[in-house]
């Protein structure tokens, strides 16, 4: 008996049908079958379902006579079904890789629960990827089983079908199947999530949900949309038949209103002249089981249409009114904060007021969290305020000043400070007065294209000003370098009037001061057993991915490779923190103890010191990782296709701090064999060393602080070695 029965009914999808196919019969759990049901589709889907039932033997495909609509099609698939789970999938969406896998390994952790509601993507057919909002559900839901009356907010989701796996003998019990119909989701979905007895929840990114340009069938003009009142109709029905869910009567009613009312705002669903039939029969679906009070936004539906459409259309006319409204406010407070700044530059500088920034207003972090914990130390006189977004203010460590963007004590600090520094440009609307002194310490040693190296790469650049970003950067006085390389590349990059400084990166300064032990305190917090070799793996995004993250490492697979004495820490670049990345794996294996994520740790550095080895493939984390003189391992399989999309000064394939790893099957070799840190490991890293970490010699915050706010002079840091002239030649000529 295999775990899964996955349904797929089939109809006019021959474009999409082999990648959902593909996704199933390619899922590293494969304890599965699929029951393809062609539902009569005129194209070419029955050949392609009969070509891979032909090549896999878990593969059985139904041809129907007649066509008879999806949720019948899934009805035909049902009796055939052996499988302990049943899971409904539409031929157009595909399962993520690893889907299957979590989600069995979530059935055994719940023993088997009825019903197991697992997230989903929005794919977009321009290719933009949007994670479910309401995902915070799943994990609200807590670790263990309940039921719907124990946790009423799993009822919000979208009540689908292909959200969830179903154990067969409770569907078989109660005897559920799929009306005809449009909206057959609807008379399904609720009567199995109330009479569940056990749901269990997975947030996880299990199904890549496909909206078309033309959107689904439910988003067509038709008078099919009237079947959502039969549908309902079934819903109500079966509550009355069981008088144990009588207390969803009201929850239902609502539902089934805001159901109707919103198929009714939209403008596509029905024809013009249809629309006051189907208000007619919501009104009198509604009146028929209403049950208690009415809230205030269904009290449309005990008026007749007129009123309704009255209604909508004083709505839409105080709806204008307050965007106007709103307009002329914003305008007004640009004028005034505009104004604010103004009166503050006719003031002179204040020689004791330094601003500070870091990743885009993120917080005391990077480059500069260093020179401000460095300043504190050595210049106390000069006040220190930062800029910070409202939602980081409470991450602040204590007796931090700060100024939320573009407020006016914003306006106000920035028109009088002496001293900016920042790892970003700051905004347009700074202006850069005389005697002001604006440090850029940039982001790490670049091996991607930056700046105006991007112009030649279009795809990297999309949605990004490189004019505009120049004329920010005119401002910069001074641009930090941690090694020639980077002097050259920035150079290059920013074709602007400042001074490259040989400081070394003040945020490797506690790397190239760090002793054995420091990482103990970070280990602990984390949750690494005492003993246990940390593996830290950073992979950067992808310039040729929409949304910029790609799955280049099964990171259950490799947790397990480690074995045992080992914890993988994930740590994903910060872009892709707050997009579905996560949500494809990441999050449900840190909940389960597999891997550690890490992404959310602000203080990227004690990440660093925390580990025994850094895996990544082309993150700017490893120049500062060859710090610690620890080994690295670059995961490089897609090399060829990042550096052409996204442009590179070096090849770092060729050029390593350590082992090069160009498959997944050479990644884990590497390990198995203890060879990522052997001798040549060693070697490749002295060498990588010697170049990229030149001036890094733990005083470089110091360095900033004393040459550009106190006017000291100081000796710079001493190269290790020469640069090689080759090593130049590759920065000034790549292209």
């Amino acid at each position: 008996m295999p775990r899964f029965s996955i349904i797929v009914p089939v109809f006019k999808v021959q474009g999409f049908l082999r990648e959902c196919l593909d996704s199933v019969l390619e899922q590293s759990y494969a304890d599965l079958e699929v029951i393809a049901v062609d539902d009569c589709s005129p194209d070419g889907c029955g050949a392609i379902l009969d070509e891979y039932a032909a090549r896999d033997p878990r593969v059985r495909v139904l041809h129907l006579p007649r066509n008879v609509g999806l949720g019948r099609a899934r009805n035909a698939g049902m009796p055939y079904a052996e499988g302990e789970f049943l899971f409904f999938l539409d031929s157009d969406d595909t399962l993520t890789p690893g889907a299957l896998r979590a989600i069995a390994d979530r059935l055994d952790e719940t023993a088997d629960p009825d019903v197991l509601v697992f997230d989903y993507a929005r794919t977009y057919w321009w290719g933009g990827t949007r994670r479910n909002v309401l995902a915070h559900l799943l994990s609200e839901a807590g670790d263990g089983t309940f039921s719907a009356a124990g946790h009423p907010e799993i009822l919000e989701l979208l009540m689908v079908v292909w959200n969830k796996v179903y154990r067969r003998e409770f569907v078989e019990r109660e005897g559920f199947t799929f009306p005809p119909g449009y909206y057959e989701d609807t008379p399904w979905t609720f009567p199995v999530m109330l009479s569940a007895g056990r749901i269990a929840t997975l947030d996880r990114i299990c199904l890549n949900y496909r909206q078309r340009r033309q959107g689904n069938i439910l988003s067509t003009t038709s008078r099919k949309h009237f079947d959502i009142h039969d549908q309902y109709q079934r819903v109500f029905a079966f509550v009355d038949s069981r008088p144990e869910l009588a207390r969803w009567r009201p929850y239902l009613h609502r539902k089934m209103g805001e159901h109707c009312l919103d198929i009714l705002a939209k403008p596509d669903r029905l024809p013009a002249c249809d629309k006051g039939e189907f208000f007619a029969r919501t009104a009198a679906l509604f009146r028929e089981h209403r049950d208690g009070p009415v809230p205030p936004e269904l009290r449309a539906l005990l008026g007749g249409y007129a009123r309704y459409r009255a209604r909508r259309q004083a709505a839409r006319a105080g709806g204008e009114l307050v965007r106007r409204g709103q307009q002329a406010r914003s305008a007004a407070v640009t004028r005034i904060k505009r104004g604010w700044s103004t009166a503050h530059e006719l003031r002179p500088l204040d020689p004791e007021l330094a601003v500070y920034s870091a990743f885009s207003h993120r917080g005391v972090l990077g480059d500069p969290g260093a020179v401000h914990r460095a300043a504190r130390e050595l210049a106390p006189h000069i006040r220190a305020v930062w800029v910070v977004r409202a939602d980081q203010v409470a991450l602040l460590p204590p007796g931090v000043e700060h100024v939320t963007p573009d407020s006016l004590d914003y306006r106000r600090v920035t028109a009088r400070a002496t001293y900016f520094v920042n790892n970003v440009n700051w905004p347009g609307s700074l202006v850069k007065r005389e005697g002001s002194v604006h440090i850029h310490t940039h982001q790490g040693t670049p091996l991607k294209y930056m700046g105006a190296d991007l112009l030649g790469k279009p795809g990297a650049r999309h949605g990004f000003d490189v004019p505009q970003m120049l004329r920010r950067a005119d401002r910069w006085d001074y641009s930090l370098v941690a090694n020639r390389h980077s002097e050259l590349a920035w150079d290059r990059a920013y074709p602007c009037h400042f001074t490259s400084l040989r400081t070394g990166s003040p945020r490797n300064d506690v790397l190239v001061r760090a002793r054995p032990g420091d990482g103990l305190p970070v280990r602990a917090r984390l949750g690494i057993p005492a003993g246990h070799r940390v593996v830290l793996y950073a992979p950067t995004r992808r310039d040729y991915v929409r949304g910029g993250h790609l799955d280049r490492v099964d990171l259950a697979r490799f947790a397990e490779d480690l074995g045992e004495g080992h914890t993988l820490v994930v740590r994903l670049h910060p872009s892709l923190a707050d997009g579905p990345a996560r949500g494809a794996g990441l999050s449900e294996l840190h909940r389960r103890g597999v891997v550690v994520d890490a992404t959310d740790e602000p203080h990227v550095e004690e990440l660093m010191l925390a580990s025994d080895v850094l895996v990544t493939d082309y993150s700017a984390l490893l120049f500062d990782y060859a710090n610690l003189d620890r080994p690295i391992v670059v995961h490089a399989d897609d090399w060829g296709a990042y550096a052409a999309s996204r442009g590179a000064y070096f090849d770092i394939t060729a050029d390593s701090p350590g082992h090069v790893a160009r498959s997944y099957r050479e990644l884990a070799r590497l390990f198995a064999s203890g060879a990522w840190q052997d001798a040549e490991s060693a070697r490749l890293r002295a060498g990588f060393r010697a170049r990229f970490c030149a001036f890094d010699d733990g005083r470089a915050a110091e360095r900033v602080v004393r040459t550009l706010m106190l006017g000291e002079r100081v000796e710079g840091p001493t190269p290790v070695v020469q640069v090689p002239a080759q090593a130049e030649h590759d920065v000034l000529t790549s292209s």
